[in-house]
């Protein structure tokens, strides 16, 4: 994936000199809002965290859109229709263009989606192609081919997609990433997306990148597309997504409370007590859908097999949940009952094994004793996380002084300056600690916090969890509606807490902090504002 030098790359920028505006007071209706640096090039089948994940949804549109509540209205797509057994979709496209003024066709989505599925790319994503005819169960494509046999291109704007059985949330995913079109000129000749590429993408979204685009460790600029007619109509004049390595949340409420920064979406634990009291600054606070834990690969020594199972549950009883969302979040977090989110359709608080996510010395003590009679315990357990993220240093901290008071081993959290620098060692596998983990919804389903998580080889299984009989009960759930399909999520929830692949903390409430100016400012069901409707 080495970059092409001659890719035209002017194309993305529409000729615009804006480099962003200047802050919270300028008056310019660009509007500063608080990311973190990508961790891949902004590739949209490479891309499966937060930092990416953002400016990815605001410069690309796929065949549907979300709307604030997580329904969905057709963006790219004129239609989908199934046939009679829902396992044959028929996709119709409006006519539409790429900011480089190239037509977005049916190639342009059957393309990046062969892309994405051929496991030779190596895209994080791939997981989401597993329900199309012609991929195996972490959706890459059978037999070492190099397209997914289950996408046909009809003509220019219709191709129609062959599922392997009927999957009842199969048209509710398609408003995510993995599934955005991706034109010609990301391609080199031997068909790979160019690095070049995804360091300024061409899209086809409500936004385009400025000509200073994306300045690593330091800022995302976009403009409106004028091209664009989607649902998402720009209401501002551009967004600046600002990285803050250093200072992390801290320094970016200091710059909203001084109107340097208009969006906060994480305010930091330093904050939680008075943020909604605060004159300068609009305080917001409300349920949310984010979900947060920590992950411990099997890989590492004493967590493997059934002495690996003992120890994350003695570390997991070790921990007081309550205690810290009381005392460090100030009630803004409430402690984990199961690995999805109370927001969703279907959760219950009831499922079986959650004792496990209890505090309970004397039974965490016993447990990590019975892990001792296995292979007895040495070393060190360490957290890593990092220390650009809101509340980030404030748990870790929290977290191991109590698995230490409780199991009377040496325990201590390891500081990353990024989260780019965090996840390059999660996802090359080279770290050699537990590390912070969680997830924000890429569609409204508790299938979506457990399948691309958990699934074997699922592109976001930082962890390398297997477990066929967690797969054959999500697969099950996929095809199954109601109240069927809530018990079989139950009953695969129940294996992971027995397994703890990650060790679930907390559900996250969505609290931010605005400029006083800023306005049409809400959260939408991914605990995130609506970027396009935010004025000022």
């Amino acid at each position: 994936m080495i970059a092409a030098a001659s890719l035209t790359l002017a194309a993305c920028g529409g000729g615009s000199d804006s480099e962003g505006g200047s802050g919270g007071g300028s008056g310019d209706n660009v509007i500063t809002v608080y990311g973190t640096n990508p961790q891949n090039p902004l590739i949209p089948t490479a891309t499966n965290e937060v930092g990416g994940g953002d400016p990815l949804n605001n410069l690309f549109s796929g065949l549907t859109a979300y709307n604030s509540d997580g329904s969905t209205v057709n963006e790219v797509a004129e239609s989908i229709e199934p046939n009679d057994d829902k396992t044959l979709w028929t996709v119709k496209l409006k006519p539409w263009k790429f900011t480089d003024g190239t037509d977005v066709t049916a190639e342009s989505f059957v393309k990046a989606w062969n892309y994405g599925a051929n496991a030779a790319n190596k895209q994080l994503n791939n997981y989401f192609f597993y329900p199309i005819e012609g991929t195996d169960d972490n959706g890459n494509t059978l037999d070492d081919a190099t397209e997914i046999s289950g996408l046909k291109v009809i003509d220019p704007t219709s191709f129609t997609i062959k599922l392997k059985k009927p999957e009842s949330d199969f048209p509710l995913r398609l408003g995510y990433s993995a599934y955005f079109p991706v034109p010609d000129a990301a391609y080199d000749s031997s068909g790979k997306i160019t690095k070049a590429y995804g360091e300024r993408p061409i899209g086809n979204g409500p936004y385009q990148l400025t000509k200073s685009g994306w300045e690593r460790n330091k800022q995302i600029a976009m403009e409106p597309n004028p091209d664009y007619t989607g649902s998402h109509k720009p209401e501002n004049k551009g967004l600046v997504f600002k990285f803050y390595a250093g200072g992390g949340t801290d320094a970016a409420y200091t710059d909203v409370q001084s109107n340097n920064l208009d969006v906060l979406d994480q305010v930091p634990p330093s904050a939680l007590k008075t943020f909604e009291k605060d004159s300068k600054i609009n305080a917001f606070n409300e349920a949310g859908s984010n979900f947060s834990s920590f992950t411990i690969p099997e890989r590492l020594k004493h967590f493997s097999g059934e002495e690996g199972q003992l120890r994350r549950a003695a570390i997991s009883m070790a921990i007081n949940r309550k205690l810290i969302t009381e005392k460090i979040f100030n009630n803004t977090r409430t402690p984990a009952t199961d690995f999805t989110s109370p927001v969703l359709d279907g959760w219950t608080k009831d499922v079986p094994g959650n004792e496990v996510l209890q505090y309970n010395a004397d039974e965490a003590k016993k447990k990590w004793a019975e892990a001792d009679a296995i292979s007895k315990w040495d070393g060190s357990f360490q957290l890593a996380f990092n220390n650009d993220g809101a509340g980030n240093k404030e748990f870790a901290d929290a977290v191991t002084n109590q698995i230490s008071t409780v199991l009377g081993i040496d325990s201590s959290p390891k500081p990353y300056p990024t989260f780019d620098e965090l996840r390059k060692e999660v996802t090359d596998r080279t770290i050699k600690t537990a590390f912070r983990t969680g997830w924000q919804a890429d569609y409204p389903s508790m299938l979506n916090y457990l399948g691309p998580i958990y699934a074997t080889k699922a592109g976001s299984n930082d962890g390398d969890y297997s477990n066929k009989q967690f797969d054959n009960l999500i697969s099950e759930a996929s095809s199954a509606e109601g109240d069927a399909r809530y018990d079989l999520i139950s009953q695969a929830q129940t294996l992971l807490l027995t397994d703890l692949p990650a060790v679930p903390l907390w559900y996250q409430n969505a609290t931010a902090a605005t400029s006083k100016d800023l306005k049409g400012f809400e959260f939408n069901w991914q605990q995130k504002p609506d970027y396009y409707k935010l004025t000022k």
